[in-house]
């Protein structure tokens, strides 16, 4: 079964028609505020097991229907220029899945690097692969590092993908990190602040999370970016992920337009 299942992986990647990255004055940025837009967008995609079962299909079609999803959000999030999109791919929990699920979505991984590679190479992407990357296959591990050298030099969207990740994780071997570099002499411990820990975060580099989206209704983190999104925004929708469109995505963008981030402080603080 599980050989019948991988064979269909090719078709269903690239399947569904192409769509292209929209321009400014695109009809799907009408509402747009340009000046409100965040920079950093991160993505908790939920909801493709819960989607195949409403379809009367397996699981595993829900993940393979999710791919289209990201691709057109992704070429959204460029149309947009936002400077970073993280999307949580695969969890440090969800080796807990059946083996095949697990498998499956492992190749799903690598064909997906197969085929949409050279495009998001052509768009200007810069991607990274957050998370315990060397708990993957090997040659999985293979094709994100010839990805990442691949599009190390390009300028648009950071396309952060978390794999294998927990947040809880990532600041405890960035702990570990941080105690190394003490050891060895090369920090002292009061020179420790939030920009030597953010440093030692598998996003460094990148800016704070603006706003963290998750669909299919859940209302909670699970373990998603918990450093970065100290100061987030949340957007949740009851959409499962692969009917979660452009459209979708610019009303997360509208409604964050619509906040007033204080950051703790008064926007208009009262006069004394």
């Amino acid at each position: 079964m599980i050989k019948k299942i991988l064979g269909t992986i090719g078709k269903s990647v690239v399947s569904g028609g192409n769509f292209e990255i929209p321009a400014h004055d695109s009809p799907l940025f009408a509402k747009i505020d340009w000046e409100k837009l965040p920079r950093h967008v991160a993505v908790i995609m939920d909801g493709n097991g819960r989607w195949a079962k409403g379809q009367g299909m397996l699981r595993t079609a829900g993940h393979t229907a999710g791919v289209k999803t990201l691709k057109n959000i992704l070429k959204t999030a460029i149309g947009l220029e936002l400077d970073a999109l993280t999307v949580y791919a695969f969890s440090t929990e969800n080796w807990k899945r059946p083996h095949t699920e697990v498998e499956f979505l492992m190749n799903l991984f690598s064909e997906y690097l197969k085929k949409e590679l050279q495009e998001m190479h052509e768009d200007n992407v810069q991607i990274h692969f957050i998370g315990r990357i060397d708990g993957l296959p090997e040659s999985l591990q293979e094709q994100m590092r010839e990805a990442e050298g691949l599009m190390k030099d390009n300028t648009g969207v950071k396309f952060n993908v978390a794999v294998n990740y927990g947040g809880q994780d990532e600041i405890v071997r960035g702990v570990q990190s941080i105690v190394r570099r003490v050891q060895a002499g090369e920090l002292a411990v009061a020179d420790i602040d939030e920009h030597i820990i953010e440093s030692s975060l598998d996003t460094q580099g990148n800016l704070p999370v603006d706003l963290v989206i998750r669909t299919s209704g859940d209302q909670r983190l699970s373990n998603f970016l918990l450093w970065q999104a100290a100061y987030a925004e949340f957007w949740f929708t009851e959409t499962n992920w692969p009917d979660f469109t452009p459209e979708c995505f610019v009303d997360a963008m509208v409604d964050y337009a619509g906040r007033d981030r204080r950051f703790g402080g008064l926007t208009k603080p009262d006069k004394e």
